[in-house]
């Protein structure tokens, strides 16, 4: 059995993807610039697995480099994490955004295509259904191309690539997953979510506030049309998610063609619930207050899972407390990151 590589693997969702990978069997090789991860989280992941597995500082996107990693390791298929992922900075450098994600994943392409290896797992997003989902989105919508800023935008464009591939190479197997709220860490408290900056997502900002790092947290807007007026979302526990690249992974080796499935709970939690959940799982009080809506936000947006429980066997199991309770866990014991 060949390699799984993993685009982007230090990064939050790919070190806990990595961990599971190789507690399940599988040889993995991980390629990553640390741009928006560190080393360290690779160091973390054989520590806590007892495996080790080589891992490349190097650009996804640079052709040279990718054509010297397929040539000197034995990869059978590839994970792709790699890519530029604050919303609110693609709004202000699309050109960075729209050239880096869409280059890394042209360049992996075109170099798994040159080696035969016909295996790949797309790291997308909620965010391509935009606006044409008001309230549970379904992998069978009709998406118009309503995503409201360029990092969600470039996750529709390489869908696209990816469906295009496929037509093209009928035997390649391909599995987009998109996302919805990644929270939570690893129950060691070893790996985690260490965002660089402002963090624009709830949950950071949540244990920004619990630290002390940010004097009050802004809940924005409570007149939605929801059980308590604030907006709902599918938050999932990250190591959940991983699993969940788990099973996709065990579904390529036996299914071609391209298939997208939603990896969610189903169940929307409202701001207010997470952060009282947060307040009662880990005994701390929060400071925050209602503001302003924000332009653009839904009120509900949250996934259908059937499809993932259908075609993998994979449910989420974890609970809000869990998450509340690991992501808490995580930061006081590494209340700097990494």
């Amino acid at each position: 059995m060949g390699k799984i590589l993993l685009t982007g693997g230090a990064g939050y969702i790919g070190a806990h993807t990595a961990l599971e990978l190789l507690n399940a069997g599988y040889d993995i090789v991980v390629a990553d610039n640390y741009v928006n991860s560190s080393e360290e989280s690779m160091n973390r992941v054989r520590q806590l697995t007892g495996k080790n597995f080589p891992s490349y500082n190097m650009d996804v996107a640079d052709e040279e480099a990718m054509e010297d990693l397929f040539s000197k390791e034995p990869i059978e298929g590839a994970i792709h994490f790699a890519g530029l992922k604050a919303v609110g900075e693609s709004v202000s450098q699309p050109i960075r955004y729209y050239r880096n994600n869409l280059s890394t994943t042209t360049t992996l392409l075109t170099v798994m295509e040159r080696h035969g290896v016909k295996k790949i797992i797309f790291s997308s997003s909620a965010t391509v259904y935009g606006t044409d989902c008001k309230d549970e989105c379904r992998e069978d919508a009709h998406l118009t191309f309503t995503c409201s800023n360029p990092y969600g935008a470039t996750k529709y464009m390489i869908e696209r690539i990816l469906q295009d591939t496929s037509v093209a190479h009928p035997d390649w197997s391909m599995v987009i997953l998109r996302y919805f709220n990644p929270v939570g860490a690893h129950e060691s408290g070893r790996l985690g979510e260490d965002p660089n900056g402002i963090p624009n997502n709830l949950m950071p900002r949540v244990m920004q506030c619990a630290l002390g790092k940010i004097p009050r947290l802004g809940v924005y807007g409570n007149d939605y049309p929801t059980p308590d007026g604030t907006c709902r979302r599918d938050y999932i526990h990250v190591v959940d998610l991983a699993k969940g690249h788990l099973a996709a992974l065990k579904y390529l080796d036996h299914h071609a063609g391209c298939e997208t499935v939603n990896l969610g709970t189903g169940r929307p939690y409202s701001v207010l619930e997470i952060l009282r959940t947060f307040e009662r799982v880990n005994g701390i009080k929060l400071n925050y207050g209602i503001e302003a809506r924000r332009p653009g936000d839904l009120p509900e947006c949250f996934a259908n899972p059937e499809k993932a429980l259908k075609l993998f066997g994979w449910r989420a199991e974890k609970t809000l407390e869990d998450m509340c309770r690991d992501a808490w866990r995580w930061q006081t014991m590494n209340p700097n990151g990494y």
